[in-house]
């Protein structure tokens, strides 16, 4: 392979059991044995000598505030804030924007649990939720989501990729359509940080989130918060700690005032074990390359879709248009319970999810062939069987 990375060390990275076709990168992805490793020592070296090396450790951290920033095109690594996961960041937009009585919030009719209950807590404070329908016939999703606007609208808010469908949303189109009528973009980015390149500049993002444990192939617990720099200071903090402040360190002083970049988001300690399996998995994904990883990626996409095509009495809820899918592809079985289909490919180690009402497969850029076709055979064989 090319940027430094050969194939023999591509494939050391992911020793999964002999027999087990993992398509399932949506939900909980295996870590990378680089990700591994990097826990393994963190881990030892806290059992031998503690934190001893604590700057070191922090040093860890700040690189993957660097790996992070160059994924999304954020203009700086203290663009970058670290939280615990998508749900947190999003709360943290919908808690600290200064919102007015009678201003609505857009997403989609697609969208996760995480991307819509926030934004109907906000029903006590005035705030409307509108939901627009990206399934009509008559128009593009970003055509849906446009007429779902209107001189209220205070807020867009989608995901990048639909979780159970697997549409991929135009974010370039609809952030300069969000920016040309003055209302801020959101952009729950998780079924795509991590599967293709991300520019958050380009896409006109105010506000941007990721959990690193699907396509970034790191744990859960710790995820990437983008705020642009002209929110940074407009955005209300509601987390306070002694983290969060400018003068971090100084635990004597008693007046303090949050830090001028993102960190001011962070309110207290770092989860340091998670930051040293993200910094080695995305550090991993960058030396393939983005725009590599998101062609692999078109590949098995490809591969998959081709072989559920010729399955007698599947039917693909996912796009057909490689523009509008990335790693995500749903099919339905007809006559059949989905969610007990999903359950026996899972017993024959073919590991997908039961979403968006059918069997959602979700392989990465590394995933063997031989995986898609265990997954097509196995899944052949229980549709015949009925």
């Amino acid at each position: 392979m090319s940027n430094g990375i050969t194939a023999a060390q591509l494939q050391d990275e992911f020793p999964l059991d002999t027999g087990l076709a993992y398509l399932n990168h949506a939900a909980v992805a295996p870590w990378p044995r680089s990700a591994s490793d990097a826990v393994a020592r963190f881990a030892m070296e806290n059992t031998r000598i503690g934190a001893t090396h604590y700057p070191r450790w922090l040093s860890v951290e700040d690189q993957l505030r660097h790996n992070l920033a160059q994924m999304i095109n954020a203009p700086a690594a203290t663009d970058i804030a670290l939280c615990k996961n998508t749900s947190e960041a999003l709360s943290m937009v919908a808690a600290g924007i200064d919102w007015r009585e009678g201003d609505e919030v857009v997403i989609t009719s697609q969208e996760f649990p995480s991307n819509r209950i926030v934004w109907e807590a906000l029903k006590d404070r005035g705030v409307t939720l509108r939901v627009a329908d990206i399934e009509r016939a008559d128009a593009t999703p970003e055509g849906a989501i446009e007429d779902a606007l209107n001189e209220r609208t205070r807020l867009v808010s989608v995901s990048s990729v639909q979780y159970g469908t697997g549409l991929r949303i135009d974010a370039e189109h609809l952030g300069a359509l969000c920016r040309s009528q003055g209302i801020l973009f959101c952009l729950d980015a998780i079924q795509s940080a991590g599967a293709e390149p991300l520019d958050v500049q380009a896409c006109c993002v105010d506000f941007a989130m990721a959990d690193g444990h699907k396509w970034m192939l790191g744990p859960e617990g710790l995820a990437f918060f983008y705020v642009s720099p002209e929110w940074r200071e407009r955005l209300k903090l509601y987390e306070f700690g002694w983290h969060m402040v400018a003068d971090r360190g100084n635990f004597d002083r008693k007046d303090w005032e949050p830090a001028p970049d993102a960190r001011r988001f962070e309110c207290g300690s770092p989860n340091l074990l998670g930051a040293h399996a993200l910094e080695a998995s995305t550090r991993l994904l960058l030396e393939v390359g983005l725009e590599q990883v998101r062609e692999r990626i078109d590949q098995r996409m490809a591969h998959l879709a081709s072989g559920l095509d010729q399955i007698s009495g599947v039917v693909p809820v996912t796009p057909e248009s490689t523009a509008r899918r990335l790693g995500i592809y749903t099919v339905n079985v007809a006559g059949m319970d989905n969610r007990k289909l999903c359950q026996e490919l899972a017993s024959e180690n073919v590991i997908c999810a039961n979403r968006g009402g059918g069997i959602r497969f979700s392989p990465h850029f590394y995933t063997p062939y031989a995986a898609l076709e265990q997954a097509l055979d196995t899944l052949e064989r229980l549709v015949s069987h009925g």
